[in-house]
């Protein structure tokens, strides 16, 4: 279609108060060096951090929050470059914010980074910093709240216990399986030592998505440690697995070990092991059917944890492509903050975008089957904890035009103020928007902007990057409701701006 939006246009158009008028003047970050899309993403020739990132990790440790982002400021402006902020701000988040007794709370200031980070890649180089800055706030009070309730910090591996190379990864397993604690932190920490990037992740989507404690928590926080390991390089992989490895661990409020007993968290994946050897040897080469999409999406509303998964087979065996299943899978995750907005159904979106990531990185076929699997049973799963809530369908939405057309700048300024106040309003108007204009880039820039002026808390990050992440993974006619459907759970416009932004100029010396 001719009528899009250019991107260039919709940015000059937002700096100079046009679209999204009254957000905020971000040309303060202009006094930070540019964030190029090559200095963030992953570098091909394995460049690798500077050994002494313990100084910069110390930094974010000791200084106090309320000079962090000035004291960061200062040392940005001197040479601290992206990538080795981004992996002190992991690490100091692993070391000083445990991950129990559940995979959330205080410990988002670990999973929210590789969101943050996924923020900045998909921004405007000039806007590149805000989102880590963002974290490293958050990252402080994470650190105060840890210190206050446990006093916690990750100490140092017990080195007698620490496996050979050739006994490593079965050591591994075997914790794993048992649910030692003990053994597990050992043997994570020799396969960090000896084994590569993929041959341990491979492990590790199968037990971040092994149970649904935690709604989810456990697959994101594997998806977010592969992610950001690959930026930040795999030398800093192995407190990041301990920090995984004990969180994939938690049962906490089980009486005994899921070893030994038959919890109802755990069932999903034994069926789903099972059904997984029934699905057709050529199960990935299906022919795209919308008809299964439709099917599939009835089962994940009105079926149970089992239901759901055996359609999926179903219709994989009767040829259907796994395209029209995870079409199914997303908008159905997605359709849960239409019914009741709120945390439970922000996490079917977030732990979905996990479970997708981790069945495309996966190297064995029988891990993206389960994969597949067991985010189509997680979805019922969330279903049922919504509780009772309005029925309301993403194929239901019916496209309402803004004021001044779809196709006017005008328009993302209405939908955006409309999700502070209507949101139901804000979704029709975004599905006119996306129907009318091939190009979903200016509303998906203007999501992210809004975020970065207005977001106050970790969700706002995941819940958004997973949101502008996951649309691309649908086709037509889903891709669009499914976005549009975001404005659910999105920030508006007319919520107040966050501290943040204020600091981080004054820290600049605007």
């Amino acid at each position: 279609m001719s009528n899009f939006i250019p991107r260039r246009r919709f940015l000059q158009g937002a700096a100079a108060g046009g679209v999204l008028a009254g957000l905020g003047d971000l040309s303060f970050l202009s006094r930070l060096p540019a964030v190029s899309a090559a200095d963030s993403a992953l570098d091909t020739k394995l460049v690798r951090l500077a050994d002494d990132i313990e100084p910069t990790v110390r930094l974010l440790e000791e200084t106090p929050r309320d000079r962090l982002l000035e004291e960061v400021a200062h040392r940005v402006k001197n040479g601290l470059n992206y990538r080795e902020l981004l992996a002190a701000l992991l690490l100091a988040g692993v070391r000083n914010v445990q991950p129990r007794p559940s995979v959330g709370f205080k410990f988002h200031a670990v999973l929210v980074v590789n969101s943050a980070h996924l923020a900045s890649l998909s921004s405007p180089d000039e806007h590149r910093w805000l989102p880590i800055f963002w974290s490293l706030d958050y990252f402080k009070s994470s650190q105060a709240a840890t210190a206050r309730e446990s006093g916690w910090r990750m100490a140092p591996v017990d080195e007698s216990k620490v496996p050979p190379a050739h006994k490593a990864r079965q050591a591994f397993i075997d914790a794993m399986d048992k649910w030692d604690e003990g053994a597990a932190d050992a043997a994570v920490a020799g396969l960090a030592r000896t084994a590569g990037a993929a041959e341990v992740f491979e492990l590790m989507w199968r037990y971040g998505a092994r149970d649904f404690r935690s709604i989810g928590h456990k697959a994101i926080f594997v998806a977010n440690s592969w992610r950001t390991l690959q930026c930040v390089g795999w030398q800093h992989a192995e407190p990041v697995l301990r920090s995984l490895a004990y969180a994939l661990l938690n049962h906490e409020g089980d009486k005994g070990k899921p070893s030994d007993n038959d919890f109802a968290a755990d069932r999903p994946w034994r069926k789903n092991d099972e059904l997984a050897k029934t699905l057709r040897p050529e199960w990935r080469e299906g022919e795209y059917k919308p008809d299964a999409t439709a099917q599939m999406l009835e089962a994940l509303r009105g079926g149970s944890e089992s239901d759901a998964p055996a359609k999926a087979v179903e219709l994989l065996n009767g040829g259907a492509s796994p395209q029209s299943v995870w079409n199914a899978i997303l908008a159905a995750a997605g359709e849960l903050p239409m019914r009741k907005a709120g945390i439970v159904a922000l996490h079917a979106v977030t732990s979905t975008n996990a479970l997708r990531y981790a069945y495309d990185a996966a190297g064995d076929d029988d891990t993206r089957r389960m994969m597949l699997l067991q985010n189509a049973s997680f979805v019922p799963l969330f279903r049922k904890a919504l509780g009772d809530a309005p029925q309301n369908r993403i194929d239901g939405i019916e496209p309402q035009p803004p004021k001044e057309g779809a196709d006017s700048p005008k328009a993302l300024e209405e939908i955006f103020a409309d999700v502070s106040q209507d949101r139901m309003a804000a979704t029709r108007k975004a599905l006119a928007f996306l129907q009318a204009n091939a190009n979903p880039k200016p509303l998906i820039d203007a999501a992210r902007l809004t975020v970065f002026l207005k977001g106050n808390d970790s969700h706002d990050y995941k819940y958004s990057s997973a949101l502008l992440e996951d649309w691309a993974h649908l086709k037509s006619p889903w891709r669009e409701r499914y976005l549009a459907a975001g404005m659910f759970l999105l920030t508006g416009s007319q919520e107040p701006d966050n501290k943040l932004v204020q600091r981080t100029r004054a820290a600049l010396g605007a």
